[in-house]
């Protein structure tokens, strides 16, 4: 527009999609541990009538023969409703991947778009010089999209103003997905500005007393409508290139308090290289040591749930923040945001599943009984070694008090499996994850099919097509 210079973030978000090269083989594994990990989560969440009610065409007959194949379904959907679908599906039980900094949030939410997007590109470019989309290629727009998804939220806090992290994941899809659309750093701009204008979701759903499930369906809404902005902009619609910075009317001074959004380090991979996975249970992020401190406690207390008068906890200030919850939990989209909860369930089952956050096992009377009993305090030195950015800790400490004056030893866990500093360990158990989720939506010879497709030295080199294929059910 005119001689208007074009905010800093827009300008190195387009040089990145467009000129940034990824040339690590050590950040293309984690991204294939991303991109299992996605499709085990996605298909795992069929299994909830909650979720699957959202699955489908946005109205009834909208099918698209030539387009994206939704996984575990028979549908096959234009792109931009298929990325809701998805990305719905894979953040449905709160148990993919996660990026904890100033903001937080699920860069693998993003795989909605990347997956679909060029599933249905590859299913329309059917001649022979025309690009079709490798596992490798969607793995290098997974990496990008972690990458400007979690770099802005290193030092910029949108919870804080009330803004829900989903706006992260608006724009770094729509960002990727005009690069996959074979967009120029123009087009770039133009999509990723009006990204910025959409604004963002209040944090309203994630909190009580409005905790519900919208924080479940979120994420698939914010990939439908980057795949929408990034189609407007490649047929030509005009961006905003001062949208951040505008006086009165822009990003920062309407929803920001007015503070300039900020880029600490430039896009590379670190983000990917530092993902957090979900391992030990489908937990918030910030309770995942406190679940491993509570299993670790479970066989010591099971039998003695009676007799402990309180229990002790220390964590980080985010967690004192968002999930330490008292009172009602309504619904399974509030429990599993409740560390109270997701530390009781451990604690008397030995055990915390998608299953537990459900009526049938919440109706436990002990489990409200144990969350009265329980003290969460932030620990200072938690809060401090979760924003050191050589550390990235997401620490917790649990210690039960009994009524006699006796009492368990204080386990305090810094780094929980999916931590980087553990990604060896937690690697054969992504992959027993991998294999019990798929195996909840399809037979054994089907699932041994997939596992060995992925398992396959060549699997980088592979059409989309014949992975999505794969996880598709035919009509036939």
């Amino acid at each position: 527009m005119g001689n208007i210079p074009t905010d800093n973030v827009l300008t190195a978000i387009a040089d990145y999609i467009i000129d940034g090269e990824i040339d690590s083989e050590t950040v293309y594994e984690t991204a294939k541990y991303c991109l299992m990990d996605s499709i085990g989560c996605a298909l795992l969440a069929l299994q909830y009538p909650a979720c699957t009610k959202h699955l489908g065409p946005i109205v009834p007959g909208a099918i698209m023969e030539n387009g994206a194949r939704i996984p575990g379904t028979t549908f096959t959907l234009e792109p931009v409703h298929a990325a809701f679908n998805l990305g719905t599906m894979i953040r449905w039980l709160d148990y993919n991947d996660t990026w904890l900094a100033a903001e937080w949030g699920h860069p693998s939410d993003n795989f909605g778009a990347i997956l679909t997007l060029a599933d249905y590109l590859n299913r329309q470019n059917n001649e022979k010089n025309q690009k079709r989309f490798t596992v490798k290629d969607v793995l290098t727009a997974a990496i990008k999209a972690y990458e400007i998804q979690g770099v802005l939220a290193l030092e910029n806090s949108f919870n804080r103003v009330g803004l829900d992290h989903v706006l992260l994941v608006r724009i770094a899809t729509t960002a990727v997905a005009t690069g996959m659309l074979g967009g120029n750093k123009e087009q770039v701009i133009n999509a990723v500005s009006n990204a910025w204008l959409d604004g963002g979701a209040l944090r309203t759903y994630r909190h009580a007393p409005n905790t519900g499930s919208r924080k479940s369906w979120a994420a698939g809404d914010a990939c439908s409508r980057g795949i929408r902005l990034a189609l407007m902009a490649m047929q030509g619609e005009m961006g905003y290139p001062s949208t951040l910075r505008a006086k009165q009317w822009g990003f920062s001074d309407v929803l920001f308090n007015g503070e300039t959004i900020t880029l600490p380090q430039k896009f590379s991979s670190y983000v990917m290289e530092n993902i957090l996975f979900k391992v030990a249970a489908p937990a918030e992020f910030h309770a995942q040591t406190a679940v491993e401190a509570a299993l670790s406690l479970h066989l010591e207390v099971k039998d003695r749930l009676q007799n402990i008068d309180y229990i002790n906890i220390q964590t980080q200030e985010a967690a004192v923040r968002i999930i330490d919850k008292t009172g009602p939990l309504n619904n399974p989209a509030d429990r599993d945001h409740c560390l109270q909860y997701m530390i009781a369930i451990p604690l008397i089952f030995g055990r915390l599943n998608a299953n537990d956050y459900e009526p049938a096992i919440a109706a436990d009377q002990r489990i409200d009984d144990l969350r009265k009993k329980m003290r969460v305090q932030e620990n200072e030195q938690f809060s401090f070694d979760y924003l050191d950015p050589e550390k990235r800790a997401i620490s917790n400490s649990i210690q039960i008090f009994f009524k006699d004056g006796s009492s368990t030893e204080n386990i305090e866990i810094h780094y929980p499996i999916g931590h980087r500093t553990r990604r060896e360990e937690a690697k054969p158990l992504l992959t027993e994850k991998f294999i019990s989720n798929i195996s909840t939506a399809f037979d054994k010879p089907k699932s041994d099919s997939i596992l060995a497709l992925i398992s396959n030295p060549d699997f980088l080199d592979i059409d989309i097509c014949d992975l999505m294929n794969n996880l598709h059910i035919s009509n036939d």
